[in-house]
């Protein structure tokens, strides 16, 4: 099977291509290498994944959110279904530069549904995130939970495609599958992300930056874990039988929480990132930020019982992994 893989350049999408290669299938990834972080990092992602699948990886440079530039991108190109992860991430740039998550997360998101509209695909699976619970109290995450006081822009995009997604299905039948991450990291991350923020700082002998004095909980979910969620979801599209699927639609159309299903506490992996780097961190002691949230913690019942997925990597054996790749990758 062939597969268009938006975000291709990403943390999650390299990933995911690359799992997708390695079973077998062959996949067309796409992305814009915006300078949102450094643009080296995505070109070597690209490389690896180019180098570990020569004959199963084809890439181009586009902006989806670009209508006709996407059109004439995938003009002539064939793939089965669609694995959409490009987006403008990050909660805290959202404060900065708005335009940036109207443009990729809403005209983006309508352009790849109306590709799959276009083309009948099979089935597209798409990124939302943890972000659209909001300020909720009610721990763990549920995707029955009311997701309607976000705050955040990002998080109000991120919504917005579930919304628009939901639609989709109503009025074409598309399968579609939205995926709530829960704070993603390991190897290949992105520099945006607390992990490498800390890691680089701690091993520069820079302060940290520590939100909220420390009480801070995350559900931290380890990329090997995320892509195996993301290829069985691909494997199993939502079926058109007006039975109800998780988060509540009665169409082709199903939400699904994909985390570790552990909510950590901050200072704690502060902890293991000192441990694994063998240097202890330079405390900066701040106020919550705007736009964040104290706690997450998902709930994965619905993605356990229909696609049979399971977390493996507890933040223990996955930060070491992080901060030898790190190293590695860095030099130093």
């Amino acid at each position: 099977m062939r597969v268009l893989v938006t975000g291709a350049a990403g943390f999650i999408g390299a990933a995911v291509a690359r799992r997708l290669c390695e079973r077998g299938d062959s996949v067309l990834g796409i992305d814009s290498l915006d300078p949102y972080y450094q643009v080296s990092l995505k070109e070597d992602r690209l490389r690896e994944l180019t180098a570990a699948a020569p004959d199963r990886f084809a890439f181009k440079q586009v902006d989806f959110s670009d209508w006709a530039a996407l059109q004439s991108a995938l003009e002539g190109e064939e793939f089965a279904a669609i694995i959409h992860l490009g987006a403008q991430a990050g909660v805290r740039y959202s404060l900065e530069n708005p335009h940036a998550y109207v443009s990729a997360n809403l005209m983006g998101h309508l352009n790849l549904l109306e590709i799959a509209r276009a083309r009948q695909t099979g089935h597209m699976v798409y990124a939302s995130s943890s972000s659209v619970y909001g300020g909720n109290d009610k721990l763990p995450f549920a995707v029955e939970d009311r997701a309607d006081h976000p705050v955040s822009l990002y998080a109000a995009t991120k919504r917005a495609d579930e919304l628009m997604s939901e639609t989709y299905a109503h009025l074409y039948r598309l399968p579609l599958t939205g995926l709530r991450f829960f704070t993603v990291y390991g190897p290949w991350g992105r520099p945006d992300m607390a992990l490498w923020l800390f890691t680089d700082a701690i091993l520069a002998g820079r302060p940290i930056k520590v939100f909220n004095h420390g009480e801070m909980w995350r559900d931290f979910t380890f990329i090997d874990d995320i892509v195996s969620g993301v290829v069985a979801c691909l494997d199993k599209p939502p079926a058109d039988d007006d039975s109800e699927k998780a988060g509540g639609s009665v169409k082709p159309h199903a939400l699904y929480n994909i985390g570790n299903h552990r909510s950590e506490h901050l200072m704690k992996v502060i902890g293991l990132i000192e441990d694994a780097c063998g240097k202890k961190a330079q405390l900066e002691m701040l106020p919550m930020q705007a736009g964040d949230v104290e706690k997450t913690y998902a709930d994965i019942d619905a993605i356990q019982r229909d696609i049979g997925y399971q977390p493996t990597t507890t933040i223990e054996h996955g930060i070491p992994q992080f901060v030898q790749w790190y190293r590695a990758y860095h030099g130093v």
